[in-house]
């Protein structure tokens, strides 16, 4: 009777637990007559709606049951005695490197594989009209005697890596529309605080100049002059006003002074609202950038000072900015009570998503969460920027 060893199982993809039930079934059918228990072996195959080929150690197909001979297109009568590397084929990119081998050069070491995700693929099938389609496959082996013999349970998944694919580019088009949107808000918000800036302060200034005037008037009476003091007063209180809302839309130490005179200014404005111990880490030089991306990192270290401001409690700010080859690493970190994992996947958690899609927006990367040695929040990213050339006359 034959004996079952080494029964290692390929999982490939999620389903090599039907693969090992195929095998199991396979064994348990066999009859005392090797005739007859050939033929119980493939009536049960024929039967099982799930595509199964069996194939000896050389990869040549014993039997190929119907749903699989319908899944190539062929017949079982047409596939049975043919290369297994003529319906399947490991990888597209290897086409024509090993010649005449199958799609496992090596399958005892293809029994051992395992680890795939299972929106991974790594086998194409070729139909007989010559079609090539991406399928799920689990292998499980035995032996007979001296013989190997294997099993393969197959399945077309088109449709799931053509809904992958539909995903993909949905999640991509949701990605160039947030930065879309983010690049229009902040040119709606450099033109709000310059129209703020340039118009409405100038005309408050005008004002002020002209309530000093009447203030020099010789007939003023000291209750006309109490009340130009309290207008002069309003003035100046409304001038304040309206450089903060402009500052707040768009910082102009960003436009006038660059990234790091900007990121001292906002530092400069946390410690004037935070007792801190804040050090910015950072050389001027390191920090001249598109504006794009001098905005993006703007707006990234603003929203994790609110984020620290407002649920931190902590006592020392280090943000450290500095050059890695083409990337500039950007690191954020406080002593703070720190952030729960389920609190960075919460819905609400608006400014840590802003965050990500702006990272990602330009093709950085991001990690959030608690550092291994130090207590509080610690922020990592790598953002690629680009040194345009200058162009020489």
């Amino acid at each position: 009777m034959p004996t079952q060893g080494n029964a290692g199982l390929s999982r490939f993809l999620p389903f090599g637990l039907a693969a090992s039930l195929a095998a199991m079934l396979y064994l348990r059918y066999q009859a005392p007559s090797a005739r007859q228990g050939k033929a119980r072996r493939a009536a049960l195959i024929d039967n099982i709606s799930a595509a199964i080929i069996n194939i000896d150690s050389q990869q040549i197909i014993l039997h190929a049951n119907r749903a699989a001979a319908s899944l190539f297109g062929s017949t079982p009568g047409a596939m049975n005695g043919m290369p297994l590397g003529h319906y399947i084929l490991r990888d597209l990119r290897n086409l024509g490197r090993h010649g005449g081998e199958g799609p496992f050069s090596d399958i005892r070491q293809e029994l051992r594989l395992a680890g795939r995700r299972a929106t991974d693929y790594t086998l194409t099938g070729r139909r007989g009209d010559g079609t090539l389609f991406p399928l799920e496959g689990a292998l499980s082996g035995m032996q007979e005697g001296e013989l190997g013999l294997y099993t393969i349970l197959v399945r077309d998944i088109s449709a799931r890596k053509q809904v992958h694919e539909q995903l993909a580019r949905s999640f991509s088009q949701l990605r160039d529309l947030s930065n879309a949107l983010q690049t229009i808000r902040e040119e709606e918000r450099r033109h709000i605080a310059r129209e703020l800036h340039d118009d409405l302060g100038q005309l408050l200034a005008t004002l002020r100049v002209d309530l000093t005037l009447v203030q020099q008037h010789a007939d003023m009476t000291p209750a006309l002059q109490k009340l130009l003091l309290g207008m002069d007063g309003l003035l100046v209180t409304a001038i304040s006003s309206l450089r903060r809302i402009a500052g707040n839309l768009r910082p102009r130490a960003l436009d006038e002074g660059g990234l790091y005179f900007a990121l001292q200014k906002l530092r400069q404005d946390f410690l004037l609202r935070q007792t801190v111990h804040f050090d910015l880490l950072a050389d001027e030089a390191e920090l001249v950038l598109d504006d794009i991306r001098s905005t993006a990192v703007y707006r990234i270290v603003q929203e994790a000072l609110t984020n620290i401001a407002r649920h931190a409690e902590a006592s020392h700010i280090t943000i450290a900015l500095h050059r890695i080859d083409s990337s500039l690493s950007i690191t954020i970190q406080d002593d703070g009570k720190g952030i729960a994992d389920q609190d960075m996947e919460k819905a609400a958690s608006l400014g840590l998503l802003g965050m990500r899609e702006r990272v990602w927006g330009l093709n950085g990367t991001i990690q959030i969460g608690a550092d291994s040695e130090l207590p509080g929040t610690r922020i990592d990213i790598l953002l690629p920027v680009y040194t345009e050339a200058v162009a020489v006359e």
